[in-house]
């Protein structure tokens, strides 16, 4: 994805700018992040359990709110924060009232509460 006009292309998830250009306008999820939500997301649906989204893109962090019913706080927000990659990393899971759930480097561990939401067990 380039941002031709910005002065910067997003590779690998980061943003990186072009010399003499200027700073990026905002943080965004790549192709594969956005799938991996996205497919989270339709699972979650599937169960019952989220029903509405919001995407949200700022010029340092770009976010993912899931919903049970649109007239409420968010359930679950998922945030990328690049500037935080070299350090605690750059993604994190909130929980419904702001609490930090998990942070790290990868996505798909980030992203293991909710996925563990889906898992049921099997009786014979």
């Amino acid at each position: 994805m380039a941002g031709g006009s910005h002065g910067s292309v997003v590779q690998g998830g980061s943003v990186i700018a072009f010399p003499g250009g200027t700073k990026p306008q905002q943080v965004g999820f790549d192709r594969l992040e956005l799938q991996r939500i996205l497919d989270l997301y339709g699972r979650m649906v599937a169960a019952g359990l989220w029903r509405d989204y919001a995407m949200d893109f700022a010029r340092d962090a770009a976010s993912f709110c899931a919903f049970r019913r649109a007239a409420e706080r968010p359930q679950a927000r998922i945030e990328k924060r690049p500037a935080l990659r070299g350090k605690q990393g750059m993604w994190t899971l909130f929980g419904e009232v702001g609490q930090v759930l998990r942070r790290g480097h990868d996505l798909s561990n980030v992203l293991s509460p909710l996925e563990r939401k889906l898992m049921k067990v099997v009786e014979d």
